[in-house]
């Protein structure tokens, strides 16, 4: 096994347990001191393990080198206080026998309440999703900078600046009251939601599907759904669920998009449509309809046989709703093409042609589609619109094989 890998994927799906161990333990005010532990843990383990290799069980030895460390730190904190600031009273946590709790069921009720500090509505949007990516997901602040297609000092004071708004407003790890929990889940499912989009469409990234940035959303949505089944959480891990089945289908061995419709269905994971109907069937027992509902209701008629005759009419339908929920010039826009299927492009056109997203890639990417077999200069000429407002390497490919494909067919 490759060490490198091995310590990479550790970090990631360790570096939050810790870490928020830490900081129930300490304080959200002691956050950067929890971050510097784990850091530390890794330093070592990079260097012992490249000599010895890995240890029978990687975690345990991880969480024997970060109580330790912790441990440390207190006995410095300890001498600082007795001989240095003599008026400093050392806290009862720095005691020898002090023993940091990384059992199973501490580690999971520490990572929901970082859930729901780092969606805390009292920070930035960007703010919510670099601490989650930092914090919940174990990411790099160069891998953060890549994915959100910023750079690595905007991510770290997006970070700092949100660390000291937890001081400031004295934030703490808490799950919220019953009251609270209905705005609390709010915010929670809105960040998961963009998460998980800035993985499974990825425009501001070369790689258009990022993989572990969806399953770090799927991960931290199971664990609040354990603890929270409510109808809007069920209802969003369907639509991740019909969404993930399709992963393999998505991109071709070169990393290139398949569309839809060239997509190879037997290729799509049956599992996850089942696990995504068993969610979409569970979330249909509240008494809220919430635009989760509809999206993965959209998603659900995607994954069915083509077969079915009122299939686009089903989508259109769910799609009028949506629009009628929220509205979202990218929802209008994905709502012609399924106006196309169902009453024709030349509807579709009209109404596509109403919606004010020139400026957008997508926009022109659809109305080509919509021009095809029917207006082939009009679909070359907004493909090559699309190429020049494509913001990733694979998009570009993609519509120069497109525009290469309609002159051929001139």
């Amino acid at each position: 096994m490759n060490e490198k890998i091995e310590i990479s994927n550790l970090f990631r799906s360790e570096f939050s347990k810790i870490v928020s161990v830490l900081c129930k333990t300490f304080g959200l005010s002691n956050i950067q001191l929890a971050e510097d532990i784990v850091s530390d843990t890794f330093v070592v383990a990079v260097e012992v393990w490249s000599l010895k290799g890995l240890p029978e069980n990687p975690n345990a030895w991880l969480y024997a080198v970060a109580k330790n460390k912790t441990k440390d730190y207190l006995k410095r904190k300890k001498l600082f206080s007795q001989k240095i600031k003599p008026e400093l009273t050392a806290s009862e946590k720095t005691k020898k026998d002090f023993e940091l709790d990384l059992s199973e069921k501490n580690i999971e009720e520490s990572q929901l309440e970082m859930l729901f500090t780092v969606c805390n509505p009292m920070l930035s949007t960007e703010a919510q999703i670099s601490l989650s990516l930092r914090i919940l997901c174990g990411f790099a602040i160069d891998e953060i900078a890549s994915a959100l297609l910023t750079s690595k000092s905007t991510i770290n004071k997006r970070l700092q600046r949100a660390k000291k708004n937890y001081i400031k407003y004295n934030i703490e790890l808490e799950l919220p009251s019953e009251g609270e929990l209905q705005e609390r889940q709010a915010n929670v499912l809105i960040i998961l939601y963009l998460l998980f989009n800035e993985g499974y469409y990825s425009f501001t990234a070369e790689k258009n599907l990022k993989k572990h940035l969806c399953l770090e959303a799927m991960r931290l949505l199971y664990l609040f759904l354990d603890r929270y089944p409510t109808s809007q959480a069920q209802a969003l891990m369907a639509l991740f669920c019909f969404h993930a089945s399709r992963f393999d289908a998505r991109v071709d061995n070169q990393g290139e998009p398949i569309l839809y419709e060239e997509q190879d269905k037997t290729k799509w994971s049956l599992e996850l449509i089942e696990k995504g109907e068993k969610y979409l069937n569970l979330s249909a027992q509240g008494n809220i309809i919430s635009k989760y509902h509809l999206e993965a209701t959209l998603a659900f008629l995607h994954s069915q046989p083509q077969e079915d005759p009122n299939k686009w009419e089903k989508i259109l339908q769910v799609y009028n709703r949506l629009l009628q929920l929220e509205y979202s010039p990218i929802t209008a826009l994905n709502r012609t093409y399924a106006l196309s299927k169902a009453n024709g492009k030349d509807e579709a056109i009209k109404e596509a042609l109403k919606i004010n997203l020139s400026d957008n890639h997508l926009y022109h990417s659809l109305l080509a589609e919509l021009y095809k077999g029917i207006n082939t200069e009009k679909e070359i000429e907004h493909l090559k619109i699309a190429l020049t407002l494509a913001k990733t390497k694979s998009e570009k490919n993609l519509f120069e094989l497109r525009i290469e494909k309609a002159q051929g067919n001139k």
